[in-house]
């Protein structure tokens, strides 16, 4: 680390953009837990679902309909995907949550494995089982790189990661600010406190979660976007969005500061393990590193950095 700086900023770098989607990610299951106290265990096949929403919607604006392919087609795609996770989220509720209201959370818990397999399956169904290629260019995403002098040395800058990382922080900033200062984020967070006592004063339990479940709709279409931008758009994207789970861990399942600095120690911590550590223990350190050091928050602090210390007295 010392004798190369530049690398290290190179992996710093790296890291802070994979903490910074991960962020994302986490960011979404932090949402619907919030609302409805349950773990969103299909926000994973959501990111999924969503990207290949926004390429399908593509591809059949463009190859069917004969549509200029571009920018504008591009555009009336992404609305297309936002209006089916808006379809997806009033669904959900109305078909998944609303039936099981006062359940026991592990019921609600199953509730979403049995979405994400449905997901799956539907998806298979209607977009095939190969990757596609997200549309980067037509949406106006940069390409190429820069590289930058660095302490006698040289930093490569992706510019598709730099406008990833702008984008997911000013998605973060607005959503925070969204939550924290609206009037519906005055609702969701009394909602997250308690159910029965937002009732009481008028809250609709129903429209906070096909709103929240929206917006983790959204998130997960950001997400898809930047994540099948760095590869291919295909259900393996789901392992990626499991990283989440550490994340949540290490931040708190309640906070949204903390789905922020999780990502970035998860991002960072399993970029620096893999090129520093990984010659010395035979590779593969970033694809378990995060969940060691979850594994150790689980320990030590189990309510995560920024999440609610619960007290149950007897």
């Amino acid at each position: 680390m010392v004798d190369m700086p530049d690398l290290l900023v190179q992996t710093v770098w790296e890291g802070f953009v994979a903490g910074v989607l991960y962020s994302l990610i986490a960011l979404g299951f932090v949402l619907i837990f919030k609302a409805s106290g349950v773990f969103n265990f299909a926000q994973g096949i959501m990111v999924v679902f969503a990207a290949l929403s926004l390429v399908g919607f593509y591809e059949f604006l463009t190859l069917t309909l004969g549509m200029p392919a571009g920018f504008v087609a591009a555009i009336v795609a992404m609305a297309g995907a936002i209006g089916i996770m808006f379809v997806l989220a009033v669904a959900v509720e109305r078909i998944v949550l609303r039936p099981l209201v006062n359940q026991p959370d592990i019921i609600m818990l199953m509730a979403t494995v049995g979405l994400t397999y449905f997901l799956i399956g539907f998806g298979e169904y209607i977009f095939g089982g190969s990757p596609k290629v997200m549309i980067t260019s037509q949406l106006g995403l940069p390409t190429g790189s820069t590289m930058l002098d660095f302490a006698g040395g040289r930093v490569n800058i992706q510019h598709l990661d730099l406008a990833a990382a702008i984008i997911a922080a000013v998605m973060i900033a607005v959503l925070g600010f969204f939550f924290q200062y609206t009037r519906i984020g005055r609702a969701l967070r009394a909602v997250a406190d308690s159910h029965k006592a937002a009732l009481s004063v008028g809250i609709s339990l129903n429209q906070i979660w096909v709103i929240v479940w929206f917006t983790a709709g959204i998130v997960a279409l950001l997400t898809g976007i930047m994540w099948g931008a760095r590869s291919d758009v295909s259900f393996a994207l789901e392992i990626i969005a499991l990283k989440a789970l550490p994340v949540l861990i290490v931040g708190g399942f309640t906070s949204i500061p903390g789905a922020i600095v999780g990502g970035l120690i998860i991002g960072v911590g399993e970029k620096i393990g893999e090129f520093y550590w990984g010659p010395l223990l035979g590779g593969g350190i970033e694809s378990w590193l995060a969940y060691i050091i979850a594994l150790m928050f689980l320990m030590f602090r189990p309510q995560g950095l920024f999440g609610d210390k619960i007290i149950e007295r007897i």
